[in-house]
């Protein structure tokens, strides 16, 4: 899949791995947008930025990103849940069905969920997408 031109906004709050997802991104062809590192910049961002698809933090600084996410849904921007977070955080059930990428990802997963993404089909086939889906997510 040819991804010249496609934009993805990256909101995650920690330097390193945002400086890591931005470069593997790069690597890949797509166009940066952010990083966004606050739920505020994340809100704006997902409100105004012309995008293709996000790739969002669940928790930015102890605030979680459901309101950004909620922003890019209204808008029809499709987006990817990355978290490190296992067991007691859940995700709203209006967000249930948001393909999740569990951290530390590989560069590989991220570029499969993304084009899968892109391509409008879910993300992986069954077996890997319930590996994508920590208990977090349950």
């Amino acid at each position: 899949m040819d991804v010249s031109g496609r934009r993805v906004l990256v909101v995650e709050d920690e330097f390193l791995v945002a400086l890591g997802l931005e470069d593997n991104l790069r690597s890949l062809g797509y166009t940066v947008v952010g990083p966004f590192s606050s739920l505020a910049a994340a809100r704006t961002a997902a409100a105004v930025e012309r995008v293709d698809a996000a790739i969002l933090d669940v928790n930015l600084a102890g605030e979680p990103v459901y309101p950004a996410a909620a922003v890019l849904a209204d808008r029809g921007i499709p987006f990817i849940f990355c978290s490190g977070y296992t067991g007691s955080v859940r995700v709203p059930q209006e967000f249930a069905d948001v393909p999740r990428v569990a951290k530390p990802y590989t560069s590989r997963a991220i570029a499969d969920a993304l084009a899968e993404l892109l391509a409008g089909g879910p993300v992986g086939p069954p077996a890997w997408r319930a590996s994508l889906a920590p208990a977090w997510s349950r």
